[in-house]
């Protein structure tokens, strides 16, 4: 597809999200608030200096967890490249999706140019309304559906829903970490999830798994797809190259042709890729280097009930150099639950630096969290900061 026609049909497909400067095209969250629609127009307003206005036209903001925003350049190359791979991976010359994502997000867009590429049907749910129950009569029979894991584990447990999720060929779950809890629940209901690997900068997955490894038992995100080079270096930092990799951030550098990630992974016994973690994500308490995730992890499956969205994450502090502090949000009708048991269990599975110090109940309506799952971990970590004081 052609960039005159590609920006045509992105016009209908994403509506008031498009905005058009120049030579350049951005999607933008019609839901920002005021401190992200600054940090857009600061950065939109800004040239790259080398750019010839074809090569990284289009503009997709990317924050990851740092809160701080990042417009990653992509064009017709790199999007074709990225379903082109899609395509050969699973085996499809056609491909029909349905989209709870919005276009603004990675994973809504390439859900819709797979479709867009491929003469494929492409059909735009409201995920609020789906969420709710209004699950379409009509099945997902022979198509794609890709979900956050916030969204698997809010459909999880409904009958309607889950029949919903089933008829589908695939179900894609990645953007985040899926807990083993969560894992467990998707694989007792037999919902067909495809696990993979991808970001804003690679233009969604570049690992998956094959269509029938989750429901044999296999936890990891797959394999590296056509469009896409991988390697780990001797940190275990993820290395991404392919031609589906994005030109470089608006309005700085291009990239060199290979792309260091802020993640760490390992190879699976299988040979599919395990992603550890987030490598910013790492603190330092007391000496010892912590991994979030690992402490995530292993809430997650003493208390599931309660601590499902728990996010963990260092503090500074006079004595530990970070105190590691576990969040977690609750409504006004939240079960009770037995902290001191969670502790002692916590202690049982990890070290002294790894346990959190505080565990800090955030109300709902005040979790920084967008529509598509997405936790703003700077902000968290202000609320404990203010916590601690209190």
């Amino acid at each position: 597809m052609e960039r005159i026609e590609l920006i045509r049909r992105l016009r209908v497909f994403a509506g008031s999200a498009l905005v058009e400067r120049g030579e350049a095209v951005f999607l933008v969250d019609p839901g920002w608030g005021e401190r992200e629609r600054a940090q857009w127009a600061e950065l939109a307003a800004r040239v790259p200096q080398d750019w010839d206005g074809r090569e990284g036209w289009l503009c997709i903001a990317t924050g990851g967890s740092s809160g701080a925003m990042k417009l990653a350049r992509h064009d017709e190359r790199t999007l074709s490249a990225a379903v082109a791979g899609f395509c050969a991976h699973f085996g499809v010359t056609r491909v029909d999706a349905v989209g709870v994502l919005p276009p603004w997000h990675v994973s809504g867009l390439m859900a819709w140019a797979r479709c867009a590429w491929t003469g494929g049907v492409y059909e735009a749910l409201d995920w609020k309304a789906v969420e709710a129950g209004a699950v379409p009569q009509r099945a997902g029979v022979g198509g794609f559906l890709s979900l956050v894991p916030t969204q698997l584990a809010r459909l999880l447990g409904k009958a309607k829903a889950e029949d919903w999720l089933r008829s589908f060929a695939v179900v894609f779950v990645g953007g985040g970490p899926a807990g083993a809890d969560l894992l467990a629940r998707a694989r007792a209901a037999r919902v067909p999830v495809v696990l993979s690997y991808g970001m804003t900068e690679t233009a969604a997955m570049v690992v998956a798994q094959r269509a029938d490894a989750f429901l044999g038992g296999d936890d990891s995100s797959g394999e590296v797809m056509p469009q896409a080079r991988l390697r780990l270096d001797g940190e275990g930092c993820i290395w991404v190259a392919g031609e589906s990799l994005f030109r470089g951030y608006w309005p700085g550098t291009r990239t060199a042709g290979e792309w260091r990630t802020d993640d760490h992974g390992e190879l699976a016994p299988g040979g599919g890729l395990r992603v550890l973690g987030r490598a910013d994500a790492l603190l330092i308490s007391g000496g010892e280097k912590v991994n979030p995730a690992e402490v995530e992890a292993v809430l997650r499956e003493v208390a599931g009930e309660v601590l499902a969205d728990v996010v963990v994450l260092g503090v500074p502090h006079a004595e530990w150099g970070n105190e590691t502090v576990a969040l977690y949000p609750v409504s006004v009708d939240v079960m009770q639950w037995d902290e001191a048991a969670v502790r002692a269990e916590v202690a049982r599975r990890l070290g002294a630096a790894k346990r959190p110090k505080r565990y800090v109940a955030v109300p709902a309506a005040e979790w920084p969290c967008n529509a598509q799952g997405k936790v703003n971990r700077a902000a968290l970590a202000d609320l404990a900061r203010r916590a601690g004081r209190g």
